[in-house]
């Protein structure tokens, strides 16, 4: 997996690869690629959202409980 950033390109768009994974797979200017994106999440919104979503209260040590509990990880 290769994390680009997404940045404006006069009326376009374009995603930065970083120069490492280019030499790493080979890729060169102009070559054509087929992606497959994914959103990158933040995992600690991800779990404060989760905690305000279902009024969680409590310690920290509660909370994680709550959350593995309720992901079904234990």
């Amino acid at each position: 997996m290769i994390a680009g950033k997404i940045k404006k390109w006069g009326n376009s768009y374009g995603i930065l690869i970083p120069k490492k994974d280019m030499v790493d797979m080979d890729l060169k200017e102009d070559q054509e690629v087929i992606l497959d994106i994914t959103k990158k999440e933040n995992p600690l919104k991800e779990l404060f959202g989760f905690a305000k979503k279902n009024k969680i209260d409590g310690s920290t040590e509660e909370i994680i409980k709550e959350v593995r509990k309720d992901l079904g990880v234990d």
